[in-house]
C-alpha cells in the first residue's frame, strides 16, 4: 500500500496530490469524533466571515418557487403567498416565508450552460470548463481568502456536507474541500484505531517520505508533508467535536427536519459556530423531466423549507447572521413551458437564485422575469455578478488576483459586477 505515496516517473502534480488527498483520508481512520462542541457566538472573534452554500443539485424549478406565475399556462398550479420580505413565494413555503426579510432574491438570473456538468462548473466557480485551467470553486476562493482571520482554526476550511462540490483548481490541494456526511462523519474514515497505532503510521510515513524528499524529488513531496500535517492536527483537535450532530437536542434536530438536508444544514450551522469560512450542503433530487408538481409538493419543498428557514432563523438568533452569508442555487433553473410529462426541462436563460446574511439587504426581490418567465427583464446577472455580489457581501475585496499555474492573472470572481439591489 506504501507505494501509493511514491510519485511515479511522468506523474503530474495535481494527479500526485490527488492520490496524496486519499492517503490523508486513509490515515485519518485513526480518529474518533468525539463529543458534542457548543461553541457559541459571543466566544468567536469578530469578522469572521462565513458562508454557507445550499446547492440543489439537477436544477431547481425556481419559477415554482421563488418566481410564480400564477395563472399563466406556464405557470402551473401553485399559489403564490405574502412573505415578511417585500416579495411573493410558494404555498408550499410557509416557514421559509416567514424568515424572507433577512433573504433577497435575485431573479434576473441568465447564465450560459444548460448542461449538468458545464452548469455546475460555471456556477461554482464563475468560469465556464477550460481544459487549459482548473479554476478553483466557491469553496476554495472563500475560504482561501477568510481562513487568515481565524489561525486559532485548526479543522479545515472548507467542507462539503452530503456531497462533492466542486475542487480547489489552481489554488491548490490545501484549499480542497472535506467531504462529511450530513451526521458528521468523514468519509472513508470508518475504522478506528488506536493511538498507538496512528503514531506508528505516522512515523512509517514519515520513514518512507524522507526517503524520497533525500532523492530530491521535487517539491511536491513538500507539498504532500503539509497535507499530511493538516490531516494528523485535524485527527487530533478537539474542533472535531463541531461534527458531532447528534450531541444537538432532539428538538434542535426535529426543527431542521430528520433527513440527510435538514442535518446538513444543522451541521452547517455548527461549523460556522466554530470557525470554518465555507460550508456547503448538498439537496439533490431536482432535475424533475417528469411529474414536477407532484415532487415539489410531497417531497422537495417540505424538506427544504425546513431546514433552510430554521438555518436563517438560528444564524439570525445567534448573532451570526450578519458574518454569514446564504446562497441558494443550483446549476440552472427549469423551462417555463410544462413538457407532456407534467415537467419541465433545462433553462438557463432566465432563472432565480436566493442570498441572505453578511452585508446583503434582506426583503427584497432584485430583478424581474416576463409574464411568462421565458425572459429577463431588464438587466440580466450572470454566475460571475452572483459571485462577486457574494465577496462583497463578505468583505473581500473585487481586486484580489489569483495567479494560475500557467502564470494567467485571475481575477477574483472573473472579474464580475456586484448586483447593486442587494446592497442598502
Amino acid at each position: 500500500m506504501w507505494s501509493r505515496f511514491a510519485p511515479p516517473v511522468g506523474m503530474d502534480r495535481r494527479h500526485f496530490l490527488s492520490h496524496m488527498a486519499g492517503a490523508s483520508a486513509l490515515l485519518g481512520s485513526s480518529m474518533s469524533l468525539g463529543h458534542s462542541l457548543r461553541v457559541h457566538a459571543d466566544t468567536l472573534k469578530k469578522n469572521h466571515k462565513s458562508c454557507i452554500l445550499l446547492w440543489m443539485g439537477g436544477g431547481p424549478s425556481s419559477m415554482d418557487i421563488w418566481d410564480l406565475k400564477p395563472g399563466t399556462d406556464n405557470g402551473g398550479p401553485f399559489k403564490a403567498i405574502s412573505t415578511s420580505g417585500d416579495m411573493q413565494i410558494c404555498e408550499h413555503m410557509p416557514l421559509m416565508a416567514k424568515q424572507m426579510h433577512h433573504m433577497s432574491i435575485v431573479r434576473s438570473m441568465s447564465t450560459r450552460e444548460a448542461d449538468h456538468n458545464r452548469g455546475r462548473y460555471y456556477m461554482h466557480t464563475g468560469y465556464v470548463p477550460d481544459a487549459n485551467v482548473d479554476y478553483p470553486s466557491y469553496g476554495a476562493v472563500m475560504a482561501h481568502e477568510l481562513a487568515s482571520q481565524r489561525p486559532e482554526l485548526q479543522i479545515p476550511p472548507f467542507v462539503s456536507i452530503g456531497g462533492a462540490s466542486e475542487g480547489p483548481g489552481f489554488l491548490g490541494m490545501s484549499w480542497a474541500p472535506l467531504g462529511v456526511s450530513s451526521n458528521g462523519r468523514i468519509r472513508n474514515l470508518e475504522m478506528k484505531l488506536e493511538n498507538d497505532r496512528l503514531t506508528q503510521r505516522r512515523i512509517a510515513l514519515e520513514l518512507i517520505e524522507n526517503s524520497f524528499i533525500a532523492q530530491n524529488r521535487g517539491a511536491v513531496l513538500e507539498d504532500h508533508r503539509k497535507v499530511q500535517g493538516k490531516t494528523f492536527d485535524l485527527m487530533t483537535s478537539t474542533q472535531m467535536k463541531a461534527f458531532d450532530v447528534e450531541k444537538e437536542p432532539e428538538e434542535t434536530k426535529e426543527r431542521y427536519g430528520k433527513n440527510n438536508f435538514g442535518q446538513g444544514c444543522l451541521l452547517a450551522r455548527r461549523l460556522v459556530e466554530a470557525g470554518v469560512p465555507f460550508a456547503e450542503v448538498d439537496l439533490g433530487g431536482w432535475d424533475n423531466h417528469q411529474g414536477i408538481f407532484r415532487i415539489l409538493e410531497n417531497d422537495r419543498l417540505p424538506v427544504l423549507d425546513k431546514a433552510m428557514s430554521a438555518l436563517v432563523e438560528d444564524l439570525s438568533q445567534r448573532g451570526l447572521l450578519e458574518d454569514t452569508c446564504i446562497v441558494w442555487m443550483g446549476e440552472f433553473a427549469r423551462t417555463p413551458r410544462i413538457n407532456a410529462d407534467a415537467g419541465r426541462d433545462h433553462w438557463a436563460k432566465a432563472w432565480s437564485v436566493v442570498v441572505g446574511g453578511g452585508k446583503f439587504k434582506g426583503g427584497n426581490a432584485v430583478g424581474a422575469t416576463n409574464a411568462d418567465g421565458t425572459e429577463v427583464e431588464g438587466e440580466p446577472y450572470s454566475s460571475e455578478d452572483l459571485m462577486a455580489s457574494v465577496c462583497h457581501a463578505l468583505g473581500i475585496s473585487l481586486e484580489t488576483t489569483f495567479t494560475s499555474r500557467n502564470g494567467r492573472p485571475m481575477k477574483i470572481a472573473n472579474s464580475g459586477k456586484v448586483i447593486k439591489g442587494l446592497f442598502g
